[in-house]
């Protein structure tokens, strides 16, 4: 990786994949193996909590999917049949029987597997560092339990201990609250023994803690408690917007890990991988997805045309809003911007691009392939872009929410809300109340566009139903259902979520 080289049915393949695609930082013995030999150095621990980090790689393709699940865009590539899955979840056609949702309970056990590996074996030895890496270790498995959560509702629990194959036949699904309990745990232990800033890029840090935390309060509308921890970190934090002129490149390599970055996903352009393994790669391949399918021109590189924003989304934006700029790429606009471009190895001239599927002539400006990275061994799987899975922006609309909703100051609310908007060229609003509340919403909407947290604003919010095409709650489309295989390997045991 640039910085931190942080590089699965739940049961049945966990067993195969708790560490494949380690590389070659860390070699442990299989988990039916005794572990008495391992553990037993700081690098152990270390070399253990690198591959937890793994893990976070793979979260590439689930926000993609989300926001393709969200009124933001369109799932598009090639055509009707490209990646059935994904294709689905768009339509809200999706069943128990879908790669991507398989993918994502997958990769994320395999995520809260690894850091509770470590947990397990906490009391092996002590060291100077230990509790950063216990607290690093829990931030992990309480963002891979998050994420499980959030899709999927009531899912099993394991704390401190790996789930093993034969622990399917007696574990069960576990309620939404006591998982949400868990990872509040977890996150205040990592916020109490974390530092702002860590000497090394990547890793986990006290702010990424409480951001969570926030946000995992205000999903569940427990804005007093919401509201407290994000304002300490507002107060507190190393964390700022960056200037207006600065904003324009915030999603451009060069602003990686900016001041305004509180929690983002390292990824690099100089080890790849294959299509028959994705969360083995080092690189963001939903980067190369996202792009202008034939693409040949300036700035950007090709792509498979996936997740295409709507008329809607770009008609969201108010007049003068600086984000339109470099949130959607207007690709007809584009093309007649760089007419006069020369490529230089064959002497053509101008922008040229061909139509997928659902081509709407908009593409994710945020999370495009550009010209100019190794992408090695393959542009589409190995792109360099890391993901800012929470931004200050999003602290701030956070915290004016909670405040807002939680009717402790819509005075408070307002300032953060209006820094937002100020940075982007925006007038204040001077709103209260619910139309605050509307306010709150819209510009998390402008802001936070093709990051992947529309579907979920929209659903914890009670919106999603009338704004979401094809959404409806009688279907149970408020949560995605448990991969069927995953109830197979249970015996049967476990519930399907209603309207699957």
């Amino acid at each position: 990786m640039k910085n931190l080289k942080i590089k699965s049915s739940l049961f049945l393949l966990i067993l195969i994949t708790l560490f494949s695609c380690a590389d070659d930082f860390i070699d442990v013995k299989s988990q039916d193996e005794n572990s008495e030999d391992f553990f037993n150095s700081e690098a152990d621990y270390q070399s253990a909590l690198i591959a937890a980090y793994d893990m976070l790689q793979a979260t590439a393709e689930q926000f993609q999917t989300a926001e393709i699940a969200s009124d933001n865009a369109l799932c598009g590539g090639q055509d009707a049949n490209d990646t059935p899955g994904k294709q689905e979840i768009d339509d809200m056609i999706h069943t128990p029987v879908n790669a991507q949702l398989r993918n994502i309970w997958t990769w994320m056990y395999t995520g809260v597997n690894r850091a509770n590996y470590i947990m397990e074996f906490q009391n092996n030895l002590e060291f100077a560092g230990k509790t950063s890496v216990l607290a690093q270790a829990r931030f992990l498995r309480a963002f891979y339990y998050s994420e499980l959560v959030k899709w999927f509702g009531d899912v099993p629990l394991a704390v401190d201990k790996r789930i093993q194959f034969g622990d399917q036949f007696t574990i069960d699904r576990t309620s939404k609250a006591d998982v949400y309990a868990q990872i509040e745990l977890d996150l205040i232990y990592a916020a109490d023994n974390l530092p702002y800033v860590q000497s090394e890029t990547g890793r986990i840090t006290k702010g990424a803690a409480q951001a969570l935390l926030g946000k995992v309060y205000l999903y569940q509308e427990k804005f007093t408690e919401a509201a407290v921890v994000l304002e300490d970190l507002i107060a507190k934090g190393p964390y700022d917007l960056l200037s207006t002129a600065e904003a324009i490149n915030m999603f451009e390599n060069d602003y990686e890990n900016n001041i305004e970055s509180v929690f983002e996903i390292q990824y690099s352009d100089n080890k790849g991988g294959s299509y028959d393994c994705f969360y083995c790669l080092d690189g963001n391949y939903a980067v190369g997805f996202n792009g202008v399918r034939d693409y040949v021109g300036p700035l950007f590189d090709f792509g498979y045309s996936f997740n295409v924003p709507v008329q809607d989304a770009v008609d969201a934006f108010e007049d003068g809003d600086i984000r339109l700029e470099y949130t959607i790429l207007d690709i007809v606009k584009w093309t007649e911007e760089n007419k006069d471009w020369v490529n230089t190895s064959d002497g053509s001239t101008g922008v040229k691009s061909s139509q997928g599927y659902e081509h709407t002539g908009y593409f994710n400006r945020k999370y495009i392939a550009r010209k100019g990275d190794l992408n090695l061994p393959d542009a589409a799987l190995t792109n360099p872009n890391n993901f800012r899975v929470i931004r200050f922006a999003d602290v701030l609309l956070m915290a004016a929410e909670a405040l807002n909703r939680g009717n402790i100051s819509d005075d408070r609310a307002k300032i953060y809300l209006n820094r937002v908007r100020n940075r982007a060229n925006l007038p204040s609003v001077n709103t209260s109340g619910t139309n605050l509340t509307n306010d709150i919403y819209k510009e998390r909407r402008v802001e936070l566009m093709g990051e992947g947290l529309r579907f979920f604003d929209l659903v914890r919010t009670n919106k999603a139903e009338g704004t979401i095409p094809g959404f409806s709650k009688a279907k149970g489309h408020e949560l995605f259902p448990i991969p069927i295989q995953e109830i197979e390997l249970a015996g049967n045991r476990w519930s399907q979520n209603p309207g699957y």
